[in-house]
């Protein structure tokens, strides 16, 4: 199976290099599964229910979120009547939405896609590995699902870290997101699970993490706010990584990175070129 993560959607660019990209991967690269985190993708704040559908159109097959998720208050509303959009699972009992869903992909097969978010200088949720382990335990890789991704929404390097250790045979791909930093360990670890610490995000790179740089420049150089945060527009970046899963186990074969546009260096999987 082919699987393609896509990093957090900020604001109107990051949205414009979605819909101009993704259709096409889809189709040259015979993805058979396509999640994109859109936390960011309302102004940097958010996601609204049009956004939703405009992601979905692009090619997005399930939609992840964080801690931004309710940043848009329609999204308490409609998140109940969109059951494609995830939020983390570790948010308390009675929160609006789910965490977790089954998802059919193209080829047919079965894919479970879990949201988490971290603690580590985040917000106190509940316990995000607890969380986990009754997801895994609920829905295990291959006798209930023929591929399990784990977006790890976290500021922490060590914490997306350990929790790519302890699913590590379990999932077939576990992806940090939330610092818009894409990082460059990509790797399969011990027992065949696909890591990235951070996939970075599909948005202006000239900016502070997808923000216009005057105004946070304005807090760190003066420490007082000037005016509120707006994403930077100009040509966007599409940062993904893609994975090719095992039909077999549901672990993966293969994983690589992506970078389309904007002002990072090109990067393309050589295995799909």
């Amino acid at each position: 199976m082919r699987l393609l993560f896509v990093g957090d959607v900020v604001g109107r660019s990051g949205r414009a290099v979605v819909t101009e990209r993704l259709p096409g991967l889809v189709r040259d690269w015979k993805l058979d599964c396509v999640i994109v985190n859109g936390e960011n993708a309302a102004g940097g704040f958010g996601i609204t229910e049009a956004i939703y559908q405009e992601l979905l159109d692009a090619g997005a097959d399930v939609i992840s979120g964080g801690n931004h998720s309710w940043d848009q208050r329609e999204a308490l509303v409609f998140i109940e009547r969109a059951p494609r959009l995830l939020r983390p699972i570790n948010y308390p009992p009675g929160t609006p939405g789910r965490g977790v869903a089954i998802f059919d992909a193209k080829n047919g097969a079965r894919v479970l896609v879990v949201n988490v978010m971290g603690r580590v200088f985040m917000d106190p949720l509940d316990d995000p590995f607890a969380a986990i382990e009754r997801e895994l335990n609920a829905c295990p890789l291959k006798s209930a699902v023929d591929a399990i991704v784990i977006d790890i929404h976290c500021e922490a390097t060590s914490e997306k870290q350990a929790m790519g250790h302890f699913c590590d045979g379990r999932a077939s791909l576990v992806v940090g997101t939330h610092t818009h930093v894409p990082t460059s360990d990509h790797r399969i670890l011990t027992r065949g699970t696909a890591y990235l610490t951070d996939v970075g995000m599909t948005g202006d790179y000239d900016s502070v993490i997808g923000m216009g740089k005057a105004e946070p420049l304005q807090r760190f150089v003066r420490r007082v706010p000037s005016a509120k945060f707006e994403p930077a527009n100009g040509p966007a970046t599409l940062c993904a990584v893609v994975v090719e899963t095992d039909d077999t186990t549901g672990l993966a074969l293969r994983v690589a990175p992506v970078r389309l546009g904007g002002k990072l260096e090109e990067a393309i999987p050589a295995f799909w070129s």
